[in-house]
């Protein structure tokens, strides 16, 4: 791959160096751990009185969730020293001697075939006491996504911050068997559970959450040439809403759900536009001959951070949606693109170029401060979790490409693996609707 198709500036380019990548399922290795993080152990639920066994290891799930949380570490199953379900069962002096902060016990219970409910207790080992304990109906279907609603409650007790366990991933995924095909996926933040949104024999690229969560904005060469879709996750239903001669790229929701800032180049080269999604009235925001993309908007809707090359290499550019001069923020290294925005609006992760190794590095606001996150030398598509305390990136290997989620920090790695495939530009979903 040329590093102009690594970070996406030239959006045509991009489509066809993509092509010929094939895929696997996804699974987690961690690949590095935080030093002190804080230590649980969650002991398997009981299920003995289930007239059948279950599909779903709920502590397992739950474990692996809090292991990639980059701040808590779960103790592995064959070092339990005891397996109680319930509270009154915790002898904690001997989970305090196994080095234990907390503890997690539960039970699943069969209602009627297929109907259960999940009780469970998160336990602090220190001050011998119940922490929250909760009894979660759910459906056969619904166990994974009850683990990681688990998992958020527990992460959210103990640090304060809502989990992102029980969000969802979308990204791209090619896979060669008898013909080339490109597939648009969505998945549980663990990978599993992937549901395929679109399949193509053309190239598809550059997925964008709506702030509902309940559609994703793409690119497709379907027809032969970019142009935006618009597609809803439950439907299926889709539209297209940019087909202009040229460059259609690189579309991104304002917070509010009613706009979508793309790239264009019906007018010349490739510009910054903004389109109302309901009347497709466009906006232009930047005319320069440089080559302006990957725009994003800042959390009040009110600007957009996009990359440009005007300064003779690409760096990140501000400007209002009203209109002005764009104003550059990124100065440190001569290479720095693909911003995404933290759901507070204090930082910025980003691509950072510098003697030809492209790493996430992530930007302080108000210092200005420089800090990257990863350690390998092709990594491209960062995207904050929900609550702003992982990055979601892609990572060539070999011929391969492989997500990666590094903790804001940069102490904390896991890797979504796939043996044998590439899967490219990860976008981290937003919380899920309250039903």
């Amino acid at each position: 791959m040329t590093k102009l198709s690594i970070k996406y500036l030239f959006i045509l380019l991009l489509a066809f160096t993509a092509a010929g990548r094939s895929y696997a399922a996804l699974t987690i290795e961690i690949t590095s751990g935080v030093e002190g993080a804080l230590p649980i152990a969650v002991v398997p639920f009981d299920t003995s009185k289930l007239t059948s066994k279950l599909p779903t290891d709920i502590a397992e799930i739950v474990s692996n969730d809090l292991n990639r949380s980059g701040v808590l570490k779960a103790l592995e199953r064959d070092l339990l020293p005891t397996h109680p379900h319930y509270s009154n069962q915790v002898r904690y002096t001997q989970w305090k001697s196994a080095g234990q902060d907390y503890l997690v016990v539960g039970r699943i219970l069969e209602k009627a075939p297929g109907d259960y409910t999940i009780q469970f207790q998160l336990l602090d080992v220190l001050k011998q006491k119940q922490l929250i304990g909760y009894n979660l109906p759910v459906k056969k279907r619904k166990l994974r996504t009850a683990a990681h609603e688990i998992s958020d409650l527990i992460y959210e007790k103990i640090t304060g911050t809502p989990g992102a366990f029980n969000t969802r991933i979308a990204y791209i995924r090619a896979q060669r068997d008898q013909a080339r095909k490109y597939i648009l996926q969505v998945a549980d933040t663990d990978g599993f559970n992937a549901q395929t949104v679109l399949e193509s024999d053309e190239p598809l690229m550059s997925p964008s959450w709506s702030p509902d969560g309940q559609s994703l904005a793409y690119v497709s060469f379907e027809n032969r040439r970019p142009e935006i879709f618009i597609q809803h996750l439950a439907t299926a239903k889709r539209s297209k809403i940019s087909g202009f001669k040229g460059i259609n790229g690189a579309p991104s929701w304002s917070p509010d759900g009613k706009y979508l800032a793309l790239v264009l180049s019906k007018d010349g080269g490739p510009d910054v536009y903004i389109m109302n999604t309901a009347t497709k009235r466009l906006k232009r925001l930047t005319r320069h001959r440089s080559i302006d993309t990957e725009p994003v908007w800042t959390k009040d809707g009110q600007k957009i951070i996009f990359t440009s090359d005007r300064s003779g290499r690409p760096q990140l550019y501000e400007m209002s949606v009203d209109g002005g001069k764009p104003r550059r923020i990124t100065f440190e290294g001569p290479y720095n693109s693909a911003a995404t925005i933290s759901p507070d609006g204090k930082y910025i992760a980003m691509v950072h170029g510098e003697r030809g190794e492209y790493k996430i590095a992530q930007l302080e606001r108000e210092t200005g401060n420089l800090t990257v996150l990863t350690d390998s030398n092709l990594d491209e598509s960062p995207s904050f979790s929900p609550n702003g305390k992982l990055v979601l990136y892609a990572s060539t290997r070999g011929d391969n490409g492989v997500l990666y989620v590094v903790s804001v920090d940069g102490r904390s790695q896991h890797r979504l693996s796939d043996q044998s495939g590439d899967i490219r530009e990860p976008v981290w979903g937003p919380y899920k609707r309250k039903q």
